[in-house]
C-alpha cells in the first residue's frame, strides 16, 4: 500500500492545485482521476469554450460587420468543425501541461474510480478492474460538479446534450433552444449566433444572467436582441420530445403554453456535486440537502483529515475559486500561515458578447444590506479605446460604502471587461478607495480608463461623463 500526506481525490483546477501546494510544502501528495487531467475546466469547460468563442469573435465579424470595418467577403465559408478541432488542440496542450506539473513536483497519479474505505484509505479502481488502496493522513475532495438535470428529461447526447456533448460536436445546430441563461448558456449562445444557428433562450427567472447586476442583465439582452437571439425570461420547461429531425420543447409562461421546435436543445440549468459514491456518507462526512459538501474556512469537513474544495463544495463554483480553496487547503494542512477566502468579493465573468464581469455586491443587495451607497459609471461609448476596436457598448459600474469610502462591488459589461476585473478585485483585498482609483494614472488610450472614469464617478467628479 502507498502511503502519502495528501491524497487528493479529483484532478480539475481544484485538485491538482492542491496538490501542486501540498508538494512545494514538503509534503508527500498524489491525484487521482477516474477521467483526466485538468478536470472539466481544461478538457471540455472554460478553457475549449474560450477558443470557440474566439473563432465565433471572428466570424461574427466576417458576416456581420464588413461594411463597418470596410471590407466585404464573397462566398464566405465558415468551418465549425475547423474551430472545434483548434479548441481540442488548445486543451490537449494544457492538460499535457498538467501531466508535465504533476512529474516536476513529484505528485503521483492514479487514473481510476475513487472511494474511502476509511477516513484515511483509498482504494482506486482502474479500467481494468485492478484495484489499489492508498493510505493518506489527509484526503482532499475535489471531485467537481455535474449537469444538473430537468425532471423527466433524458440528455441523449445527440438532440437533448448538456456542456460536454455540445462543446465536442463537430456539427453545427441550425436552430438550438438553450435551456438557462446562465453562464453556460450565454456562452454558447454566444458561439452559435456567430455562425448563423437560430437560438432561442429560456430562462426560469425573470432575465437573463439572473445572478449580475440588474443594468448588466438588461444591456446584456439589448445585445444579445440585436445579434438576433430570441429571449424568453420568466419561462418554465415542461418537458422534451424528440423526434427524428428536431425536439420539441414545450414551455409555459404568463402569456402562456407553447412548444417551440429546433433541431437540437442545450440543458444549462446548472449542477449537481459529485458526492455520491465516494464513501462519504459512511466515513460520517456532512453534506447539505442537496449534497454539497459541508466545510469551515479552513476547507476542512466535520471528520479530521478528511477535506473538501471547488465545486463539491457548494461555495461558488468556479474553476479560479476551486484553486484558491485547493491552496488554502493544502497550507492548513501543512499547518502554514495562508488566508481566509471570501466568496463574495471573487470575480466572476462570463464569456458571451459583449463579456460580463463582476464581483461583490449589486447595487440592489448593498442597499438591502443598509449601506449608503454612491454609484460611479462610465460607458465604453466614451472611451477612445473601445471605439477604436468598434466595440462601444456596455459600462463600467463602481458601487462604494459613502460612509467610509469601501469598494462594494463591480459589475461591468463590455469588450474585455474580465481583464479589467482585477484591478478592482486587488483595490477592494488591499482595502483601496475609489478616490485612489481615480488618482491612479491610467495608460491612454486603453480600456482601463473607464475604471478611472467610474471611480471619479463615485467621487463626483468625472472628467468625460
Amino acid at each position: 500500500m502507498s502511503a502519502y500526506d495528501v491524497v487528493v481525490i479529483g484532478a480539475g483546477p481544484g485538485g491538482y492545485v492542491a496538490a501542486i501546494r501540498a508538494s512545494q510544502l514538503g509534503l508527500k501528495a498524489a491525484v487521482v482521476d477516474k477521467q483526466w487531467l485538468g478536470g472539466v475546466c481544461l478538457n471540455v469547460g472554460c478553457i475549449p469554450s474560450k477558443a470557440l468563442l474566439k473563432n465565433a469573435e471572428v466570424a461574427h465579424t466576417l458576416r456581420e460587420r464588413g461594411k463597418e470595418f470596410g471590407f466585404s467577403v464573397e462566398n464566405l465559408k465558415l468551418d465549425f468543425g475547423a474551430a472545434v478541432a483548434r479548441s481540442r488542440q488548445v486543451s490537449e496542450r494544457l492538460t499535457k501541461g498538467v501531466a508535465f506539473l504533476m512529474r516536476k513536483n513529484n505528485i503521483d497519479v492514479h487514473m481510476g474510480s475513487a472511494k474511502l474505505l476509511a477516513k484515511d484509505k483509498v482504494a482506486v479502481t482502474g479500467a481494468d478492474g485492478s484495484i489499489t488502496e492508498l493510505s493518506a493522513k489527509n484526503v482532499i475532495i475535489a471531485t467537481g460538479a455535474s449537469v444538473a438535470k430537468i425532471p423527466g428529461v433524458e440528455l441523449d447526447g445527440e438532440k437533448v446534450v448538456g456542456y460536454q456533448e455540445a462543446i465536442l460536436q463537430t456539427k453545427l445546430p441550425e436552430s438550438v433552444v438553450i435551456i438557462g441563461a446562465g453562464a453556460i448558456g450565454l456562452e454558447f449562445a454566444t458561439v452559435w449566433s456567430s455562425y448563423g444557428t437560430k437560438v432561442t433562450l429560456v430562462e426560469m427567472l425573470p432575465r437573463i444572467a439572473p445572478l449580475e447586476d440588474e443594468e448588466v442583465s438588461a444591456e446584456l439582452a439589448k445585445a444579445f436582441k440585436k445579434r438576433g437571439i430570441q429571449i424568453m425570461t420568466g419561462t418554465r420547461v415542461n418537458g422534451i420530445e424528440t423526434t427524428k429531425q428536431s425536439v420539441r420543447v414545450k414551455v409555459s409562461s404568463d402569456d402562456g403554453d407553447q412548444e417551440l421546435e429546433a433541431e437540437q436543445a442545450l440543458v444549462a440549468i446548472g449542477f449537481k456535486p459529485n458526492s455520491l459514491n465516494l464513501g462519504l456518507e459512511e466515513a460520517g462526512v456532512k453534506m447539505s440537502e442537496r449534497k454539497f459538501i459541508e466545510v469551515d474556512e479552513r476547507m476542512a469537513t466535520n471528520v479530521p483529515g478528511i477535506w473538501a474544495i471547488g465545486d463539491v463544495t457548494g461555495k461558488l463554483l468556479l474553476a479560479h475559486v476551486a484553486s484558491a480553496m485547493g491552496v488554502v487547503c493544502a497550507e492548513n494542512i501543512a499547518g502554514v500561515e495562508t488566508v481566509t477566502l471570501d466568496y463574495r468579493m471573487m470575480p466572476r465573468a462570463t464569456y458571451c458578447q459583449p463579456q460580463v464581469a463582476s464581483f461583490g455586491l449589486t447595487e440592489t443587495q448593498a442597499r438591502e444590506e443598509g449601506y449608503d451607497v454612491k454609484i460611479g459609471r462610465f460607458n465604453f461609448i466614451a472611451n477612445g479605446k473601445a471605439l477604436g476596436l468598434g466595440e462601444g457598448a456596455g459600462f463600467a459600474k463602481i458601487i462604494s460604502d459613502a460612509k467610509y469610502g469601501e469598494i462594494l462591488g463591480a459589475h461591468m459589461i463590455g469588450p474585455e471587461v474580465s481583464e479589467l476585473l482585477p484591478e478592482l478585485t486587488l483595490a477592494q483585498r488591499m482595502e483601496l478607495t475609489t478616490a485612489e482609483i481615480a488618482r491612479n494614472v491610467h495608460a491612454h488610450p486603453t480600456l482601463s480608463e473607464v475604471l478611472m472614469e467610474a471611480a471619479e464617478g463615485v467621487e463626483g467628479h468625472s472628467i468625460h461623463a
